[in-house]
């Protein structure tokens, strides 16, 4: 069973809103509301418990060269956020009741039926993808539709996109093709175009990579990305010293109070 990932690549994207449509659509997640937010065009605003795609709209100041318009006028990115999938997943190292499980397409699956609600997940994952469900507690996230995996399906938000911003494969093939992507927009002069996949921390890579333009912080995705658990070798150490202070000190105190005898 090979291990899949996706490519979603800003560049291409024309923030039509497709993949989370069709990612609704197949999953049965509810609507957000059609409330105007007044962050650009965008109102389903981030990822949460009902939006497992989210397509974000990165608005620049006028630069040359940049986009498709006219120098003198705002450019627009966009690009469709979801779970990263991480190598080294926060939530499924803190997960007490096993609902978050490592499939064998190298996606983390989400079990809501074994959920308790406790919320470790949503404050370990250091993407914020992971949310509760106000009216149930429990969380969610993007399951990597695992049900059309198995069924040898490519994902909703991917089959929906009519650019091919979001492309599903397998995950060497993919990284493959993000760096010769990535060097062709070089040779075309977008000199800010790079690969994120944090592979250079502790996250491990994730199996949802972006290709995408200027500051990642733009398309909230975070320079360096780090799983909580990587703190707790330090704490532990902590834990210990001020534990043989402790044992230190008493001893000290009883030695005393044996000489004053």
């Amino acid at each position: 069973m090979s291990v899949t990932a996706f490519l979603t690549d800003s560049t291409l994207c024309i923030g039509c809103k497709a993949c989370e449509v069709a990612c609704k659509e197949w999953n049965g997640v509810a609507e957000d509301g059609f409330n105007w937010s007044g962050f650009s065009y965008d109102n389903t605003g981030a990822l949460g418990a009902s939006t497992w795609r989210h397509v974000k709209f990165v608005e620049h100041a006028p630069e040359a060269g940049f986009g498709g318009n006219a120098a003198e006028v705002n450019s627009w990115t966009f690009s469709s956020d979801v779970c990263k999938h991480c190598e080294h997943a926060g939530c499924l190292e803190a997960c007490p009741t096993g609902a978050l499980v490592r499939t064998e397409f190298g996606g983390v699956f989400l079990q809501p039926d074994v959920c308790n609600g406790c919320g470790y997940c949503v404050v370990t994952c250091p993407f914020g993808v992971v949310a509760r469900n106000e009216e149930d507690g429990r969380a969610f996230k993007c399951t990597f539709c695992y049900d059309r995996q198995k069924a040898g399906l490519v994902p909703a938000c991917a089959k929906a996109c009519p650019t091919e911003s979001i492309q599903f494969g397998e995950l060497g093939h993919l990284q493959q093709k993000a760096r010769v992507r990535v060097r062709d927009l070089h040779e075309r002069g977008m000199n800010d175009a790079e690969l994120y996949d944090a592979s250079g921390s502790s996250v491990g890579g994730t199996h949802a990579m972006f290709i995408v333009r200027g500051d990642v912080r733009s398309y909230n995705l975070p320079p360096k990305p780090e799983v909580p658990t990587v703190y707790l070798k330090k704490a532990w150490g902590a834990s210990a010293l001020a534990a043989g202070v402790l044992l230190a000190g008493s001893l000290l105190a009883f030695l005393m109070e044996r000489r004053s005898e």
